[in-house]
């Protein structure tokens, strides 16, 4: 998978990365049948998101994906092309992440999201928006935490300007 770059703004060092824990996870700009993409909003800290998120004991990437798009999105998607992978050094959890973006589409109707405790506190809800939208509502979001504004942001700017620059 093509690599989108590194996200390493608290300047880790190799040899603190060396020692942080590993996770892989997946990530999806899901299309509906209007052309809209689905962004989750965590309203509570102040910022927008793709789906997505870790995968979990003997599950593979693709399987990872549909079931965090069926629990944030509340819909079955079907991924048909990769967009590449980034890599973050979360210095505040000692954590280095790769995460493997796809392009995929709703199948079906789209449900209700099955949201975590943590996710419902921090006020998550879905979106669908155009491409564009979703990329200036990113820009200008102003994540009230460290994670939000030092990763999430930034990661998900990059990847979908780069499935829009791609025109994948």
């Amino acid at each position: 998978m093509k690599s989108l770059g590194i996200l390493n703004p608290e300047n880790a060092l190799e040899e603190e990365i060396a020692k942080y824990q590993f996770r892989e996870c997946a990530r999806a700009i899901v299309y509906d049948q209007n052309g809209k993409i689905g962004i989750l909003h965590v309203s509570n800290e102040n910022y927008h998101k793709l789906p997505g998120g870790g995968v979990e004991k003997g599950e593979d990437i693709l399987e990872a994906l549909k079931r965090e798009c069926q629990e944030e999105l509340g819909c079955n998607i079907e991924a048909y092309d990769e967009v590449g992978q980034i890599v973050e050094y979360r210095k505040i959890f000692q954590l280095k992440q790769i995460s493997y973006v796809y392009l995929a589409k709703v199948i079906g109707t789209k449900g209700i999201p099955a949201y975590t405790p943590e996710e419902t506190e921090g006020g998550f809800g879905v979106q669908w928006l155009d491409i564009d939208e979703a990329i200036e509502l990113l820009k200008n979001d102003k994540a009230r935490n460290d994670e939000g504004r030092l990763y999430i942001v930034p990661r998900d700017i990059v990847l979908l300007q780069s499935a829009k620059d791609a025109k994948i």
